[in-house]
């Protein structure tokens, strides 16, 4: 028995090793490092002369993938459109839901009311959206509260640089679903859902590159003080609500429809359908977040937390495939903390101070060679025909075939379309390609479309029977070798060539083509 113990233990104890393990392929010497309770594997290679320009970090393959997989979930883009359905078309009609006896919930909202200076009073249809969310969203919620992680701290700190209520911060989910790009039927955008004109009242900044609207920092900022202007006309938070959602106009005319009432529970009737829905959704909002323990909610942890992150002045024109292919940052996590950006493409103009956040870890990094990233960004943006989207008006459509190391970044900008625009016209809900893939594309870059093999290559490569071949050279990196070639990326060269990390030997023989 004693045996069979100590057998299962070690069995254990080397499977949570093997979780926390990063591999590295074919090492020459392995040692161990203990790093907060983690073992990372780490390799001792000879000092080689190179210029490797490129700082990919190792992962586990696996766990990179489950993470993928709940980046899919948590930023999916149809929590928007359930929540948008759901408060344009609430129904008050009983739920049954026993595990939330209407006794627990009055006493719940009494505690509630108390420490917040909203009106949360029990109402049945009040406690039919709460019944109804709780029995029929319970796993939306769940990735909404994952999400919450990473933006409340910030909607926090701009609502009490301005005195707004910390609470406010459910707004946003009743607003968009914490989605930062987010779009309305009518053309409200972002977060906090601003029209184009309101938007530009406040300060935001809407152009072909860039929507303030849907930066989190601005547009947050501006939410604080909208709220802080609605609050002083009506002087009270609930009708402050109502105004931020239908306007200040609508909210008047239901208080003179109504005889003169000012509680928003009394004027309701006479608001527009939408806005009678949007102050009880804000309320359940409210309420399963702060009970969400008692409800048994597991609240996920986000990919990052916003202290985790930071931002960087920009001061040259970059793209984010050149940023991801530097820092070895997805493009899709560079496209989630920077959703402002519409082209994925950070343009420098005269005047504007545009700003790129990336995760803590790789900031100093970037700072410290951002000479030389611009330096390269300049001579990619150089050897390309046309590296910016053109206004260019689309004669015909064009069928584009996924290739290994495409995505929708990168092939967006091979046509000078939108990423957006691609989405719209293959009906994709979220950013995965798959190769082979085919995609409609009315390009705006007609040249985008001429195939690789009419272009010329100066660089010296070797046929052999399973593809071209280079031979590495002193200075040569993954990333200067991938410049060389067209439509190769450095994850192409890793893929190809079984490279897991950024190193190269002189003289090593790389695969360059498939």
């Amino acid at each position: 028995m004693n045996k069979l113990f100590i057998y299962f233990a070690l069995l254990l104890s080397f499977t949570l090793s093997a979780q926390d393990s990063l591999s590295v392929e074919k090492p020459a010497v392995k040692t161990d490092s203990n790093i907060d309770g983690k073992t990372y594997k780490t390799v001792e290679i000879s000092p080689e002369t190179e210029n490797d320009s490129t700082r990919t970090f190792l992962d586990n393959e696996q766990a990179a993938e489950f993470d993928k997989k709940w980046r899919e979930e948590l930023y999916s883009t149809t929590l928007f459109d359930t929540i948008y359905r759901d408060v344009a078309g609430l129904k008050y009609e009983a739920v049954y839901y026993p595990e939330l006896p209407t006794d627990t919930l009055k006493a719940r909202l009494k505690r509630l009311n108390a420490r917040t200076p909203f009106n949360v009073e029990y109402n049945p249809q009040l406690e039919s959206v709460i019944k109804n969310w709780l029995k029929n969203r319970h796993q939306s919620m769940e990735r909404l509260m994952g999400l919450s992680a990473y933006y409340f701290p910030l909607f926090e700190q701009e609502f009490d640089n301005l005195d707004i209520p910390l609470e406010m911060k459910y707004l946003a989910i009743v607003e968009s679903a914490l989605k930062p790009r987010a779009r309305s039927r009518v053309g409200a955008t972002g977060l906090w859902q601003f029209m184009f004109a309101t938007g530009k009242q406040y300060g935001l900044d809407v152009s072909s590159y860039v929507d303030e609207r849907s930066d989190p920092v601005k547009s947050t900022k501006t939410a604080a003080t909208y709220l802080g202007v609605l609050y002083r006309i009506f002087g009270d938070w609930d009708l402050a609500l109502a105004a931020y959602n239908s306007g200040p106009g609508n909210v008047n005319k239901a208080i003179r429809r109504s005889g003169g009432y000012r509680n928003y529970w009394n004027i309701r009737p006479n608001l527009p359908r939408e806005t009678a829905g949007y102050v009880p959704a804000f309320l359940a909002t409210m309420y399963i977040f702060e009970y969400a323990e008692e409800h048994g909610f597991v609240k996920h942890k986000p990919q990052y937390y916003y202290r985790e992150t930071d931002t960087i002045r920009v001061k040259e024109t970059i793209t984010f495939d050149q940023i991801s292919e530097y820092t070895g940052v997805n493009v899709e996590e560079i496209q989630y903390l920077n959703p402002s950006y519409k082209l994925d493409i950070i343009p420098f103009i005269q005047g504007k101070n545009y700003t790129l956040r990336l995760p803590r870890e790789v900031i100093g990094p970037f700072v410290a060679n951002e000479a030389d990233l611009y330096a390269l960004a300049k001579a990619d943006n150089e050897k390309r025909e046309k590296p910016l989207p053109k206004l260019l008006k689309a004669e015909s459509k064009t069928r584009y075939t996924v290739r290994s190391g495409d995505y929708l970044g990168k092939i967006a900008r091979k046509f000078g379309v939108r990423v957006s625009q691609i989405k719209k016209w293959n009906g994709l809900r979220n950013n995965n390609l798959r190769i082979g893939q085919r995609l409609t594309i009315y390009p705006r870059n007609p040249s985008g479309s001429i195939s690789s093999s009419t272009q010329k290559n100066t660089t010296k490569t070797t046929v052999s029977g399973s593809g071209k071949t280079y031979k590495v050279k002193s200075g040569d990196s993954l990333w200067s070798i991938s410049r060389k070639y067209s439509n190769v990326s450095v994850q192409n060269l890793k893929d190809w060539n079984n490279i897991s990390g950024t190193k190269l030997k002189l003289g090593q023989i790389l695969k360059v083509s498939k």
